[in-house]
């Protein structure tokens, strides 16, 4: 994938909720760009806005006014219809609590993004288990989400993410029902998918964690406060599960 090009541009983002006589704005307006290969942390208190646009950029909801390009395409006009197709192509989510469906397998799971996709069966658990082998879970394939650990179920989670090669990787808490040992390996993970060439947006209300992001972009009342270059990179810890400084 080409790199420096804007892969999402945003301008001038709205979104209202009427609540009864109430009207709140969650986004006052939002203009910024993420070009492709960034690696991004969305952070804010309660109440920022940072949920907000992060459905947006998911094409989980649609902007009350503004403008929302990904990829070149326009999706703050879109149907629902449309806007799932784009959602299935161009996004692999990563949420706080796995979202796996407890019936299935490891590979059954991450193969499920290809069900809708149109891949036939075959092929589409070849492209699983290469997955789930990326993510360090190749012996993990038949095991379902109440056989392993919630760091594994979080890598099948990663894993599925990965299995449309979206575009980008949207990640929500992805470490929050994590211990400090595990959270740190999940954070090496989207590191490597990072290096691999991936665009990596990951929602976060904890500062170490969003450490590992190379740009950090602070919410708060609807606005973007801040928008930094990260000084600090962590890509590294030592044997006590310190975070160190690369």
């Amino acid at each position: 994938m080409e790199t420096n090009k804007d892969i999402i541009k945003i301008e001038k983002l709205r979104k209202t909720y009427i609540m009864g006589t109430e009207r709140i704005d969650a986004l006052k307006s939002i203009t910024l760009d993420i070009k492709s290969n960034e690696y991004v942390a969305l952070m804010g208190p309660s109440g920022s806005g940072k949920s907000t646009l992060m459905n947006l950029l998911g094409c989980l909801d649609t902007p009350s006014e503004g403008d929302y390009l990904l990829n070149g395409t326009n999706v703050s006009t879109l149907q629902d219809g449309q806007l799932a197709e784009i959602r299935n192509k161009e996004i692999g989510f990563v949420f706080q609590t796995f979202n796996l469906l407890p019936r299935l397998s490891s590979l059954e799971n991450v193969a499920l993004p290809l069900v809708y996709a149109g891949i036939g069966k075959s092929e589409r658990l070849k492209i699983a288990r290469e997955k789930l082998t990326l993510v360090g879970l190749g012996d993990r394939v038949t095991h379902k989400p109440n056989e392993l650990s919630g760091g594994q179920r979080q890598r099948v989670a990663i894993a599925r993410a990965l299995v449309n090669n979206p575009s980008i990787i949207l990640a929500d808490e992805p470490t929050g029902n994590l211990d400090t040992k595990t959270s740190i390996e999940i954070m090496e993970i989207f590191e490597e998918i990072h290096k691999s060439g991936n665009t990596v947006i990951l929602v976060t209300h904890e500062p170490d964690i969003a450490e590992h992001a190379h740009r950090i972009i602070r919410l708060r009342d609807g606005l973007v406060e801040t928008d930094e270059r990260n000084q600090n990179i962590i890509s590294a810890f030592d044997p006590n599960h310190r975070y160190i400084d690369n």
